[in-house]
């Protein structure tokens, strides 16, 4: 009886401990938001799959870059939008691109980040090429990183003879690893405000107030502070060290999360659906049934008669059939749970775009309780 028990005490405290997840996992710290950077800039080295001269642009920026460099170009723009057996500049080895990245929260400079890279242009694929310095500016039109290097392209676009041609993925788009360096910093209140801002990702009051009742045991009452369903004030030391210590030990606590709306998500394209396990329904019957209609074609010859004058002419019969195979009712209960409704889907042989329908029906119906979204 003893072993029992402690059996299941041990049981129980697992199952907790497997329901609980740590606050960095369920909150992000507001002063650690990303910024969007973008920036235009050139790739070269490319085997003739650039923009070519039918982008101006292309050639324009590749003259001003040259000029910057102390190589100087006289005539009109049209004369270095030429092949290079011209002697002139080859655009169909250079591609305009158009550069983002990320920059974290606390980047500091000498740091680096990944960046994208896409092209704009006529190019069809930037395997091979070398991104030139490019700035990449903030919303503020300031210049927050430097990138250049090495693309790295995972598309394929390989054409052969007679008009064969593979793509794979997507050729005009690629990364580079790490390929730009961070310049300036981005203010943040982390060092300066008087109370740091957790922001919870998923929008809930349970939540919250699980988070602010466990810091508030360990911490003592008033350090944490929900002011809505998404955020939390924490009371923080003023002295830096002291404080990165404090947030180390906040984030690092284990709060159990409250349970997510019910929710049913239908991939329209794919046929997934996928059903939280709080979705429920009201009673109700479903009759499930596909309506095939198929239409005979046959084609004849109608032969004039050996007294008429008439010409021979072609004459299509057709017959429309339409049946409706009987498929079997099924009803739920009220309250029924996830098991009992995909046993049920499962009983009358229903296909995903089926099942879609049932669901889209049900909700319609004002039977199934939960949130139906179709991405």
């Amino acid at each position: 009886m003893k072993s029992w028990l402690v059996l299941l005490l041990t049981l129980t405290l697992s199952s907790g401990n497997v329901l609980a997840d740590r606050i960095k996992d369920l909150t992000s710290v507001a002063a650690m938001r990303t910024n969007q950077l973008i920036g235009y800039g050139l790739v070269v080295g490319l085997n003739g799959s650039g923009d070519g001269a039918d982008v101006s642009f292309t050639a324009q920026s590749m003259k001003t870059l040259l000029n910057r460099l102390g190589v100087s170009l006289e005539g009109p723009l049209s004369d270095f939008e030429t092949a290079s057996s011209s002697g002139k500049i080859d655009i169909k080895n250079t591609a305009a691109v158009m550069v983002t990245a990320e920059l974290p929260g606390f980047a500091k400079p000498g740091q680096k980040i990944d960046v994208t890279v896409s092209a704009i242009g006529k190019a069809s694929n930037l395997r091979g090429g070398t991104l030139l310095l490019t700035s990449l500016r903030g919303v503020d039109g300031e210049i927050y990183a430097i990138s250049q290097g090495s693309l790295a392209a995972t598309g394929i676009d390989a054409t052969a003879g007679a008009g064969s041609k593979v793509v794979i993925g997507v050729p005009t788009a690629a990364r580079i690893p790490q390929g730009a360096t961070v310049e300036r910093i981005v203010e943040n209140p982390f060092d300066k405000a008087d109370r740091v801002i957790l922001n919870v990702r998923d929008s809930d009051f349970t939540t919250t107030t699980s988070i602010v009742n466990v810091i508030n045991t360990r911490f003592g009452a008033d350090v944490a502070r929900a002011m809505d369903g998404v955020t939390v004030s924490l009371q923080a030391p003023q002295d830096l060290t002291q404080r990165v210590a404090f947030m180390s030990m906040v984030e690092n606590m284990d709060v159990i999360p409250g349970e997510p709306s019910a929710r049913v998500v239908v991939n329209a394209r794919t046929g997934t659906v996928v059903i939280s396990r709080n979705v429920r329904v009201t009673a109700a019957a479903v009759s499930h049934g596909t309506i095939s209609v198929s239409v005979a074609v046959t084609n004849e010859v109608s032969q004039p008669g050996p007294f008429s004058n008439g010409t021979t002419a072609a004459v299509q019969n057709a017959e429309v059939a339409v049946s409706e195979p009987n498929k079997p009712m099924f009803m739920f209960n009220p309250g029924v749970d996830l098991r009992q409704i995909v046993d049920a889907v499962n009983q009358v042989g229903a296909t995903p775009s089926a099942l879609i329908a049932i669901l889209e029906a049900l909700k319609s119906a004002g039977s199934l309780r939960a949130d139906l979204l179709v991405i």
